[in-house]
């Protein structure tokens, strides 16, 4: 009788161990998954080399804008932990926001997860409309959340470890996601554009576009690698 009811209590205490560590994932279910993006896009940033971006310009990608679902925990999950390799043509800063982010080739949700995704097949830093895509993560600072505070005068540079391409912010606006033509290139301008959701919410149908001129480029040394 000792014995069944030592079991018992045994079997007890691990049922109420799971459910508090079910009930602690539930609450922290957004912190955790903010902490694994960021720890996810500062090992991509580590990774980003000449060679890998080389591989990535020659890499297939997904251009398909609807395509593009809210970020999850499960998918940030399973990008962590299926070791994906991610398609990285370079790095972008915007030192005036404090963001730094690897740039990914195409809108794969996996590139998402990790940081800003080309919105055009064979984009060029420096020539066209360079056009980059990223979510928009609650008021924590991870990803493209930092474009709510970007202000017209600051400066967003990239590189493709070649290259420094230096971009000043001009322009920003709330769009809705059917205006696709922010992205396309003009003849007679060099553009960056950056897309977000206006919100974190689930179904945000309203985007925050920053238009950026071309201001020049330098060689990326000792120097110019500081600002990524």
């Amino acid at each position: 009788m000792i014995k069944k009811r030592r079991h018992l209590n045994w079997i007890i205490n691990i049922l109420i161990f799971i459910m508090l560590v079910l009930g602690l994932l539930l609450v922290f279910n957004e912190q955790i998954k903010i902490y694994s993006i960021e720890q996810m896009t500062n090992q991509t940033m580590k990774k980003v080399t000449r060679e890998k971006i080389k591989q990535a310009q020659k890499a297939k990608a997904t251009f398909q804008f609807n395509k593009v679902k809210s970020l999850s925990s499960s998918t940030v999950t399973m990008t962590m932990i299926s070791g994906y390799e991610a398609p990285s043509l370079g790095k972008m800063a915007i030192p005036a926001v404090g963001l730094k982010l690897p740039i990914l080739k195409g809108l794969a949700n996996n590139n998402l997860s990790l940081g800003a995704g080309t919105m055009k097949p064979d984009q060029k830093m420096g020539k066209g409309n360079y056009a980059l895509a990223g979510h928009y993560m609650t008021n924590q600072g991870v990803l493209f959340s930092p474009l709510k505070n970007i202000s017209n005068g600051d400066y967003i540079y990239l590189t493709d470890l070649k290259r420094v391409y230096k971009y000043k912010t001009y322009y920003k606006k709330i769009i809705n996601k059917n205006e696709v033509n922010w992205i396309y290139d003009s003849k007679d301008e060099i553009t960056l554009t950056l897309i977000t959701c206006a919100s974190p919410t689930e179904g945000e149908v309203d985007r925050i576009m920053v238009r950026a001129a071309f201001q020049g480029d330098g060689p990326y040394d000792q120097e110019s690698a500081k600002l990524f």
